[in-house]
């Protein structure tokens, strides 16, 4: 099995490359995730690939992991240059963000924005700007 770097490596670049199901692949079933776009919490495959779908009808983003700093416990601390693009091509941000992992028997748990674990946050700064 591939170790856990190697694991959330995989998963930002099916992300980027907008492969769903390569990304879900590297998933728990009842992995908890952010609404970046949106605010909010998700859990479940099915929930990610839906808000997935809408954000990427609406925006571009790409996340580029930058650093990865293991923790114990089975996390795993990202920074990640984060670029949000319009549909048309217009950066909407591009800033350096904290993501958070948390790992179950070789696959992503859950994923937390900085250090917040507030499923009533809203959405981030960088997704302010509506196409």
């Amino acid at each position: 099995m591939a170790d856990t770097n190697t694991i959330i490596e995989q998963a930002y670049t099916a992300f980027n490359q907008r492969d769903i199901a390569g990304a879900l692949a590297l998933m728990t079933e009842d992995v908890s995730w952010p609404k970046a776009s949106e605010g909010g919490k998700i859990f479940g495959k099915e929930e990610i690939r839906a808000y997935w779908t809408r954000q990427w009808a609406e925006f571009d983003p790409h996340v580029e992991p930058l650093a990865m700093i293991e923790e114990g416990g089975d996390r795993v601390r990202v920074q990640v240059h984060q670029l949000v693009k319009s549909l048309q091509g217009d950066v909407l941000a591009a800033s350096e963000v904290l993501h958070l992992f948390t790992m179950k028997s070789g696959l992503i748990a859950a994923m937390n924005l900085g250090d917040e674990a507030d499923q009533t946050a809203g959405p981030s700064v960088a997704f302010a700007h509506r196409s």
